[in-house]
Order: structure tokens, then sequence, then C-alpha cells
């Protein structure tokens, strides 16, 4: 994907705006909670809310309703209804989240890489 960027171009206004792309991206995956959410639906697929709370150790069920509804807003989350009582709703991967596979499965081989380089620093989730 990146491999035609041209990282070294003279036009500053080019830089520019690969930073803000990736700012952007960035924003979309922010924050302790949306990696946790994100990496349960890669691995199980669709999960209920009731799923994600118990599998997203420390998360309240305010912040985990926040990050859900921010990630369907960035069109990487669906959130599905179901008519039925009590009402059933189930969270998966759009198209767009499932396309973030590779590019963080690339960012773990980095971090981890790194953590190698330094020493093996203790991980996040130690």
């Amino acid at each position: 994907m990146g491999e035609g960027r041209n990282w070294k171009c003279d036009d500053p206004v080019h830089r520019a705006g690969y930073a803000a792309v990736t700012a952007e991206a960035l924003r979309c995956i922010e924050g302790k909670w949306k990696i946790l959410i994100l990496c349960q639906l890669f691995a199980l697929g669709t999960l209920r809310f009731s799923e994600l709370e118990r599998l997203v150790k420390g998360v309240t069920q305010k912040m985990l309703t926040q990050q859900l509804k921010e990630l369907e807003k960035d069109g990487l989350v669906r959130r599905d209804v179901y008519p039925q009582v009590p009402p059933k709703v189930e969270y998966s991967l759009t198209d767009v989240g499932r396309a973030l596979g590779p590019p963080i499965a690339s960012l773990m081989e980095w971090a981890e890489a790194r953590r190698e380089q330094q020493g093996g620093l203790a991980s996040a989730t130690e």
C-alpha cells in the first residue's frame, strides 16, 4: 500500500497531506479501548454487547457504549439490532474495519520488534 508513497517529495503540501490523513486514521482507533474492541472482533467475529463487555477487561458500560458508537460513526463497526424482547444487539466489523487487519498486524510486528530492540521492555498489558 504505502510502497508507492513518495515520502521524500519536495512538495510540502503533499507532506502535510500525508500527515493529515495519517492523523485522521489514528484518530479513528486512538484510545485505550478501541484497539481492544477491534481485536476481539477480528478474533471472534460478531459479538453481543455483553460479550464485548466481558472480553474487554476493565471497560465500563458507559465507555464501551461510547467507543462502539465512535467506531460505528467512523464506519469500522456495524451495529445490528434485532426486534425482539429483550432486544438483541450485535457488533461486527464492516469491510472498512476488516481492512484494518493488515495495518494493525504490521503495527503489532513493529511494536514487538521495538520492544526486543529496547531490551524486552514490559508489555502494555502486563
